[in-house]
């Protein structure tokens, strides 16, 4: 067995001190998954998350990586069989990001994976999402979870594109481009409606975030969730994902927003049985199961809210 990936350490931030997670039982877990660790000895990854802890005495259990999307990257790096490394960071008291993450990216911003390639003098810096993904699937083995771009006979063609790769393409950038706004919007009055304010302005900012809710956030919410109802209706070859009868990068993409979005009410669940069915058929994969079991290493529990 390689020695570069004998453990798989997982570091959580504790007060002020880092915490590794890299005792016996991770070993353990390193030398179930040989094959994986073996397989790119050569590279190692980082994935770095933002905290949204508030409260340091509790940082252990409460640094909220449940709530945070950078969960698809860890699915994705599991259903790949990457070997990788998971360092979180918590936010300022003001909520924005700690100068040690700005460090790895200028902007703060989470996701961020680093990978170190013998091929490369300094380590890969990836920021959002999308591109993390596309980037794994095109150098770590994920061409099983794009679609064929194109028909038969048909190649380097406009218009010569199939359904499933056009609706991959789309569904790549629709979720933080359409859909994920609304979910954070929601977060935001959320927060107008308990801000810490004097008793007598309360009933005002309950009121403009109910009224901006209701008149807005909600009604583009269930506008979302009815296109990707009749979306899931109408895949290629009757589904049941979103681009036909496998799953793509493009459902790993969506699935941490349309799992939250169905918690804010639970009743949307009744209200779009084709898209409530469609997250607990994601969350059934095995590969999800293990990000989300390693991300419970870390948190103790995970749930996927904005």
């Amino acid at each position: 067995m390689s020695t570069d990936y004998t453990r798989l350490e997982i570091i959580a931030l504790t007060g002020d001190n880092y915490t590794s997670h890299s005792s016996t039982d991770l070993q353990l877990l390193s030398a179930l998954h040989h094959d994986r660790y073996s397989r790119y000895q050569n590279h190692a990854i980082l994935v770095t998350h933002d905290s949204t802890a508030r409260n340091a005495r509790n940082q252990l259990t409460r640094t909220r990586l449940e709530k945070s999307r950078a969960q698809r990257i860890v699915w994705i790096l599991e259903e790949l069989n990457i070997p990788y490394e998971i360092k979180t960071f918590k936010r300022k008291a003001d909520m924005t990001a700690p100068d040690e993450l700005k460090k790895i990216q200028p902007l703060g911003k989470s996701p961020v994976i680093t990978i170190t390639s013998p091929n490369c003098p300094e380590p890969i810096v990836l920021a959002e999402s999308a591109v993390i993904i596309e980037y794994l699937c095109t150098h770590f083995g994920g061409e099983k979870l794009i679609p064929q771009r194109y028909a038969a006979e048909k190649e380097g063609q406009v218009g010569g594109e199939t359904e499933a790769w056009m609706r991959y393409q789309y569904f790549m950038h629709y979720t933080e481009g359409s859909l994920t706004p609304f979910l954070v919007m929601k977060v935001v009055m959320n927060s107008v409606r308990n801000a810490p304010v004097p008793f007598f302005i309360k009933p005002v900012t309950r009121m403009i975030a109910s009224k901006v809710e209701g008149a807005f956030i909600n009604p583009n919410i269930h506008t979302h969730l009815a296109f990707l109802e009749d979306r899931l209706k109408t895949a290629p070859g009757g589904g049941p994902y979103l681009c036909g009868d496998t799953i793509t990068a493009a459902d790993i993409q969506l699935s941490y927003s349309v799992i939250a979005a169905l918690s804010r009410p639970p009743s949307l669940r009744s209200q779009y049985p084709g898209v409530a069915a469609y997250a607990d058929r994601l969350q059934a994969i095995e590969s999800y199961k293990r990000g989300v079991a390693q991300i419970e290493r870390i948190e103790g529990t995970f749930t996927a809210s904005l």
